[in-house]
Parts: C-alpha cells; sequence; structure tokens
C-alpha cells in the first residue's frame, strides 16, 4: 500500500474493471462495508460497461458498478456499488468513478439512473446530490439492520444538458 498524501487525480486512469481486478476490489469492498458484497457478486458484472476501477498503475484505488436494465425504451441505470480505499478519500475519485459510470450508462441508453444509499451515509448522500441525484423516496428497513435507505435518481437528459 503506497501513502496517497502527494497523489494526484492527473496520474489515475479510469478503466473497465477485468477479472484480474476482482481480487482489489473485493478487499475494498470489505474495507469499506459492513455488508460487503461476496467474490461472486463483482464476477457476475465484470463485462458490464460500468463496471470501473479507478487505477494507478496497478494499484486499485476504488471501483464503481453500474448497469443498465431495458425499460421499453426509457432503459434505467442502476448504480450498484461505488467505494474508495479509506486513505485516497477526498481527492474526487469518488465523483470521477461516478461520472464515468454516467457516462458509460448514457452511451449505453439508459435513460434515469437510480441507486440505493444509506439515509446516514452523509458523504455518499452529498456526492450523489452534487452530481444532480435527488430523492426519490425513502425505503424503510432496506439494510439487513434495519436502516432506511433513500432510493435517488437523475435524470440523464438533464444531467448531459447540465
Amino acid at each position: 500500500m503506497t501513502g496517497f498524501d502527494d497523489a494526484r487525480l492527473d496520474d489515475v486512469v479510469v478503466r473497465q474493471a477485468d477479472r484480474a481486478d476482482l481480487l482489489d476490489v473485493l478487499r475494498i469492498e470489505r474495507t469499506c462495508f459492513d455488508e460487503p458484497w461476496p467474490y461472486s457478486a463483482f464476477e457476475l458484472f465484470v463485462d458490464e460497461p460500468a463496471f470501473l476501477v479507478a487505477a494507478r498503475g496497478n494499484e486499485v484505488l476504488g471501483y464503481v458498478v453500474a448497469d443498465v436494465m431495458p425499460n421499453h425504451g426509457n432503459d434505467i441505470g442502476h448504480v450498484k456499488d461505488l467505494a474508495v480505499r479509506p486513505e485516497a478519500r477526498g481527492q474526487g475519485l469518488g465523483r470521477h468513478l461516478l461520472v464515468s459510470a454516467l457516462t458509460r450508462l448514457v452511451m449505453a441508453s439508459a435513460a434515469v439512473v437510480k441507486l440505493e444509499v444509506r439515509v446516514s451515509n452523509e458523504p455518499a448522500l452529498e456526492l450523489y446530490r452534487s452530481v444532480g441525484f435527488q430523492a426519490a423516496r425513502r425505503n424503510p428497513g432496506y439494510y439487513s439492520n434495519g436502516e432506511d435507505a433513500y432510493i435517488m435518481v437523475l435524470d440523464l437528459d438533464e444531467w448531459k444538458s447540465g
């Protein structure tokens, strides 16, 4: 693990995740979440166009997993998971990953994007709101510990023109 204090985003590349990244992604997932996804869940999404990693050289610093569901011509993007290593936070990587995923979802013909986020996760809420997501509703007891989730949505046509 390297220090991140003197790091800049100009040497970080956001690229498509591949199978070789999955163990690094899993390590970040386990570090960041109380209810981490299993390895097999990441395997299912490895070919999705919006499963991206932020990497410096061979070092994976964060990732985003998003996909598109067909919906009668108004396809729905879904940001399923987003995490940045704790020591790499505060540098704009989460935002860079999210915007890159949204761009990929636009190219994949999504009209809107949704995501779920813990109501207590202020850093994530701040990030999602800064990009244009709005809370559409609150889903009581969504998480296994009973915590509520906000279901947030973003209209990609508005986002593209904004």
